[in-house]
């Protein structure tokens, strides 16, 4: 049997197969990268270019290879859509100052009280509502901020045998462990005054969310019991005005 020409073997020449073109919608091609930056694909179409080796001969096994991909494409743009919603659970919010306050009161003579407050007060929170025990409480107080609307009394309190303000000039709270209880959170951490840290637990009531001009906005109150020998203040100053002081915190948080 003759040899057919440029077949050493005989046989037919393999025939090289050409790179198929394929012509896709550019926005079904980037979807998956467009939604972490949210921006929208044009819709435009383009050119692209597959090695024949990809496609199998059987038109079957190609439509079901194709329909493959189309599905992973599918499962990648909906589980990056969850990823950014799972890293913004956490909503973050600033202390307004505006609308907020912390007070205090102490007994006089045990027939009274006297009220005061703290005008410099800086905070922040974060809320996971749907894991609360991933939310965080901080607050830091400013002592040489004190005001009981009398200025020598003021002036009094900012000295070492009171609050001490050159020496510890802040009072500061934050969490270590938060709990969802009915109507607000009980929120557990480190309370730090006059250069004593102990451990307090609160409960945070409140936690309803409103949104104002723009900007969501959460409230929570609560009261705290302290007594001023736990934290090392002057004994000998623990007479006319009792050692137990209330402290009584109204907090509203702007969102970030």
């Amino acid at each position: 049997m003759a040899r057919r020409a440029g077949s050493p073997c005989g046989e037919s020449p393999v025939r090289q197969k050409k790179p198929v073109s394929l012509w896709i919608r550019k926005s079904a091609i980037s979807q998956a990268v467009n939604c972490f930056t949210r921006e929208s694909p044009k819709n435009t179409i383009t050119q692209v270019q597959i090695p024949s080796s990809v496609f199998p001969a059987n038109k079957d096994d190609l439509m079901n290879r194709l329909f493959s991909v189309s599905t992973m494409c599918l499962a990648l743009v909906v589980a990056s859509n969850c990823l950014i919603d799972v890293v913004s659970a956490a909503d973050e919010y600033a202390y307004d100052l505006v609308h907020s306050s912390v007070s205090f009161k102490a007994r006089h003579l045990d027939i009274s009280w006297i009220h005061g407050r703290f005008n410099e007060v800086e905070g922040k929170f974060s809320l996971d509502r749907q894991a609360p025990e991933k939310s965080t409480f901080q607050l830091t107080i400013k002592t040489d901020s004190v005001d009981t609307a009398n200025a020598a009394r003021d002036e009094h309190l900012r000295q070492p045998d009171y609050f001490d303000t050159k020496q510890f000039p802040t009072i500061e709270f934050k969490s270590t462990k938060v709990k969802a209880i009915e109507g607000g959170y009980e929120v557990t951490g480190d309370f730090t005054m006059h250069g004593t840290t102990k451990e307090v637990t609160i409960k945070l009531m409140g936690g309803k969310e409103i949104e104002s001009r723009g900007t969501r906005r959460v409230g929570f109150s609560t009261e705290l019991k302290l007594k001023r020998s736990d934290y090392n203040f002057d004994k000998t100053q623990i007479g006319a005005i009792g050692d137990e002081a209330i402290v009584i915190i109204d907090c509203e948080g702007a969102s970030k």
